[in-house]
């Protein structure tokens, strides 16, 4: 990456950045850091990963995904500089040459496309990790590090100590990081990180947070203290205390970039607030039965929403479709739903790592016994079986269906229920 950004000329140092990094949280903080930046007049950038629908969504300018002959273009401009990597130019002598992926030229595209725009503020979310991420050759003047938890074990490390270790390479000298309420093992590396490279450490809890919330049709409502002011009366359309948190994090970072001292313009906050949309998180796509999706693929995410679904919904059933990825802690999913869900349907999505059903269906039926799990292979299937078996008769006023276990699946969904089809006049062509 570093040869990349060499040859391109270094795009990703011709604006700021507000790096993210963490376990869960990543899009939905990022999103909400965006919504508060253009609220306040910027223009932005911002870089997420994975996408729910489409690949565009992973580059965005002033919110909106870019256009398609946009993508077309900036692959085309960076593709040159792509060939010369994978041939080995800039790659110093005795290093291995491996080729660019797709997720590292996806990032060489969206600096192009910030440089190009120019941005006022990038929002970069790491793919994976932090410091050996392909983002972290920019360095973000503010690192924002949401909760860790375990996830990637193979890459990262099977314990939190490992996994914060390496997420805390997006803390840079001169930075502030804005940390996330974190278990204590990852607690001490970032703040010890903090401390090696001379960044100000800003924590949840003690430094910012939220101070105040309470369910709201739609969403909840939300006071919070930030770095330097406490914004009162924000209404968040999203579920749940993780997302209060995140909302939290994201109004701490935006301090953070304008300096020591700045309070945000109340009315702006607000309004961002009220505009802020979390696809595919706790999404409700229709009612009667009321149908969520959710993207939560570790147990960590897990627990969040199906803690925010037994706060915010009150239903007398509720019946969960699940596809996982098959490299995911599949089992401490399925044993934090089955105290939930009545029922379960297991199917897979569109993904290649999602086609082991019967290991899956094993792992269910040990945790719901046989009764209370239906196999459907096919998600549209399982999605029309979960809404008969939510609308048992006795239930039929409180039901509900819940779609989740992976971004790719709820991506799926959200293609199958017809969301966010552009109109015919938001078409590029």
């Amino acid at each position: 990456m570093r040869a990349l950004m060499d040859l391109m000329g270094e795009p990703q140092t011709t604006f700021p950045v507000v790096h993210i990094t963490g376990t869960n949280g990543k899009s939905s903080t990022a999103r909400m850091i965006d919504d508060l930046f253009r609220a306040m007049g910027l223009r932005t950038g911002r870089f997420t990963s994975p996408h729910l629908q489409n690949v565009r969504e992973r580059i965005c300018l002033d919110g909106k995904p870019i256009r398609e002959e946009r993508f077309v273009e900036l692959y085309e401009e960076v593709a040159p500089y792509l060939q010369l990597v994978d041939d080995g130019i800039g790659i110093p002598e005795g290093q291995q040459v491996v080729p660019v992926s797709f997720f590292e030229a996806l990032t060489a595209m969206a600096y192009a496309a910030f440089a190009d725009a120019p941005v006022d503020v990038a929002i970069i979310e790491v793919g994976m990790g932090g410091a050996w991420d392909a983002t972290n050759v920019a360095d973000g003047t503010v690192a924002v590090v949401t909760p860790i938890a375990i996830d990637h074990a193979s890459y990262l490390g099977d314990n939190i100590a490992a996994i914060a270790a390496e997420k805390a390479g997006i803390i840079k000298a001169g930075s502030t990081a804005i940390l996330a309420a974190q278990e204590q093992e990852a607690a001490e590396v970032l703040l010890a990180r903090c401390a090696e490279v001379g960044a100000v450490a800003a924590r949840e809890g003690v430094e910012f947070g939220v101070v105040g919330r309470h369910v709201a049709v739609g969403g909840q409502q939300l006071s919070i203290q930030g770095l330097h002011a406490r914004y009162d009366d924000l209404m968040l359309p999203a579920f749940g205390v993780h997302q209060a948190a995140n909302a939290a994090c994201a109004v701490a970072a935006v301090e953070a970039f304008f300096g020591e001292d700045r309070s945000l313009p109340e009315d702006a906050v607000r309004e961002a607030f009220a505009d802020m949309a979390t696809p595919g998180r706790l999404e409700i796509v229709r009612t009667s039965p009321t149908t969520l999706i959710d993207s939560a693929h570790n147990p960590a995410g897990m627990r969040a929403s199906l803690e925010a679904v037994q706060e915010a919904f009150d239903f007398s059933r509720l019946v969960g479709v699940v596809a996982f990825s098959t490299d995911k802690d599949i089992e401490g999913m399925i044993e934090l739903l089955e105290p939930v869900l009545d029922e379960i349907v297991v199917s897979t999505n569109n993904s290649p790592r999602s086609r082991d059903i019967d290991r899956v269906a094993r792992i269910a039926v040990e945790y719901f016994g046989p009764d209370r799990v239906t196999v459907e292979p096919v998600l549209p299937d399982a999605i029309e079986t979960a809404v008969t078996l939510a609308e048992d008769q006795e239930h039929f006023s409180g039901a509900g269906v819940l779609i989740t276990g992976s971004v790719y699946t709820a991506g799926d969904a959200r293609l199958l229920f017809g969301l966010d089809k552009p109109k015919p006049w938001e078409r590029d062509d």
